[in-house]
């Protein structure tokens, strides 16, 4: 790999280099790839053209790039979305879909300073914006998050959103607020969705969530008091399950859900 900036122009780019392409918050696919390399895209490319790195796949390196108008009937392909994506691709490959949307979304964002409003300058060495006004930085935002399976003996809780009709049933989760330790968004989380009082909160795993940008911290939970009340505006339906009577769950082999959801079946086997 070549010792590029984050940022760099159409002049630094190299043979090996491959794109992923976003128009309006979503990805480029043409015949089931989002990868392209520079023969196919060269001509949108213009002096003036902004890239970002994203990361390495075997000997290339990823480059996202925004486009300005819609690209995808000359490349012979279709705008989707990310979530359109969860169960075509493996997780690699949707990790690095996701964090190239996550890069173009927090530089898009933060062109300019959200202080004295002067335009941003992308940081020589670290993937950071900064004012020189100000003398402020600004690096990627990341969401912390929690999602818990919580478990009641050979039982586990599930929900069906009221605000994402996907149909599926699985964890509780909410974003972590200022001043809280994970665990206590649980115990709170868990209290104003359902109910229900928890303990024994463990960590399990985590896992990088780009709706838009989310670091997803998976725990356990046992069931200590209470009833299932829902939530009408969080949860349109909650119940507990044993593993012989699943509902439509999330595949464990796209989310940390999923994974939750697998580890207690596989423990009551």
């Amino acid at each position: 790999m070549v010792n590029r900036n984050y940022l760099f122009g159409t002049d630094q780019i190299v043979e090996s280099d491959r794109f992923v392409l976003f128009f309006k918050q979503q990805i480029l696919v043409s015949q089931d790839d989002f990868v392209f390399d520079r023969s196919q895209i060269g001509h949108l490319l213009t002096p003036d053209t902004e890239l970002m790195a994203v990361g390495a796949l075997k000997e290339a390196t990823i480059v996202a790039l925004e486009l300005e108008s819609d690209h995808s009937a000359a490349l012979n392909g279709e705008l989707s979305s990310l979530r359109s994506l969860l169960f075509k691709r493996s997780d690699y490959d949707f990790s690095i879909a996701g964090k190239a949307s996550q890069i173009l979304d927090w530089y898009a964002t933060h062109k300019y300073c959200g202080k004295c409003g002067q335009a941003t300058r992308h940081h020589v060495s670290e993937r950071a914006v900064f004012c020189n006004a100000c003398n402020l930085q600004f690096y990627p935002r990341i969401n912390p998050c929690v999602i818990v399976l919580v478990t009641r003996g050979r039982k586990m809780l599930l929900a069906r959103s009221a605000r994402f009709r996907s149909g599926f049933y699985s964890c509780l989760a909410g974003f972590i607020e200022v001043g809280e330790t994970p665990e206590q968004t649980i115990a709170r989380e868990v209290m104003e969705e359902v109910g229900l009082e928890v303990d024994n909160i463990r960590y399990i795993k985590s896992q990088s969530w780009p709706f838009p940008s989310q670091l997803m911290l998976g725990y356990f939970a046992d069931y200590k008091a209470g009833n299932i009340t829902p939530a009408a505006e969080e949860i349109e339906e909650a119940d507990w399950y044993s593993p012989s009577r699943l509902p439509n769950v999330p595949s464990a082999e796209i989310s940390v859900a999923g994974e939750l959801i697998q580890r207690f079946v596989d423990s009551q086997s």
